[in-house]
């Protein structure tokens, strides 16, 4: 499905030059704003991919021809192709693989510089996200947020707090692995309690935290446990996990009437136990209800969306 907002369209990208112009937007944002490596051959191209865009799609926001904004996402298949998820490089992810539901990870969020004071393109890149995990029948969303930066004390305000409030359940609960550390960087780094509970300060962390962070708090996502140091991409990243169960209630029940619409995507671990119990939602059917929940996330500019029904068809790599 693609969504329209006046001169703006998200959807999935179709063919390799609009997939070349999500890595350029990359390579703008992290590695010429952001400081992140490159080889020389990134660099002649101007931009920014590693050995998991083969396989992966692209959510990306169009506008006057260019995209301004874009997610990267691996699903269970393709992740499957790669002989792992990019997070797994960072995070141990275990019992999230064990779900014998479809999982799908997120990563490589950005938004051009001139449309960050435009709260339209993220709200647009998380309405494509939430249409992509209805229609993938995705239990779980995860990947990693970031930090600019190579010192997590900087942001020990929002992490600690992360710590103490938002763990996810340990049953799906990602952990660190320090050990996948750069050279010179300090595995001790990776601890997330920096401060004792007593002195985090919730207006301040909220202060601390990046507005991607901030947004998946409000969508209801939990994190794991550990800071990654990622030297060459100048940042320390904190796991993030979505259940699409736990969407925040007001979101679901906007969108389906009741706070409790998603509990069916929920993770199961014997899918014997469960085979023919379940009823999935009839994404491609009727979309008024789509619009139900669209309406909510797109907020004022809801007026001005269209949403175009498309079949799927196999992206050109």
């Amino acid at each position: 499905m693609a969504i329209k907002v006046r001169d703006y369209e998200v959807r999935l990208t179709r063919n390799k030059d609009e997939r070349r112009m999500v890595r350029q937007l990359r390579y703008e944002v992290f590695v010429e704003e952001e400081g992140a490596s490159a080889t020389e051959e990134q660099r002649a191209l101007r931009e920014e991919y590693d050995d998991y865009d083969k396989n992966a799609e692209y959510m990306a926001v169009f506008h006057n021809g260019k995209i301004v904004g874009t997610y990267r996402i691996i699903d269970k298949k393709a992740a499957e192709k790669m002989g792992g998820f990019y997070t797994e490089t960072e995070f141990n992810i275990s019992k999230i693989k064990k779900a014998s539901d479809n999982i799908a990870e997120m990563s490589r969020a950005c938004v051009a510089a001139e449309y960050r004071e435009n709260a339209l393109v993220m709200r647009m890149l998380w309405a494509g996200l939430s249409e992509y995990i209805l229609r993938r029948r995705v239990a779980v969303m995860f990947g990693v947020a970031s930090f600019v930066g190579q010192k997590p004390v900087e942001s020990a305000q929002a992490i600690s707090y992360l710590y103490y409030n938002h763990l996810s359940p340990m049953r799906l609960r990602a952990r660190v692995i320090p050990e996948n550390f750069a050279d010179g960087a300090d595995p001790r780094m990776s601890k997330m309690n920096i401060l004792p509970r007593a002195f985090v300060d919730e207006e301040m962390a909220k202060k601390q935290m990046t507005p991607l962070i901030k947004g998946y708090l409000r969508m209801g996502a939990s994190f794991g446990q550990g800071v990654f140091i990622d030297k060459p991409f100048n940042t320390y990243d904190v796991f993030v996990m979505m259940q699409s169960k736990n969407m925040d209630a007001a979101y679901q029940k906007h969108f389906y009437g009741r706070e409790n619409a998603l509990e069916h995507l929920d993770v199961k671990p014997h899918p014997i136990q469960t085979l023919g119990k379940i009823m999935l939602l009839p994404i491609t059917g009727p979309l008024n209800m789509l619009g139900a929940f669209f309406e909510f996330l797109l907020r004022e500019d809801a007026a001005d969306a269209e949403f175009i029904d498309e079949p799927e068809t196999q992206e050109e790599q």
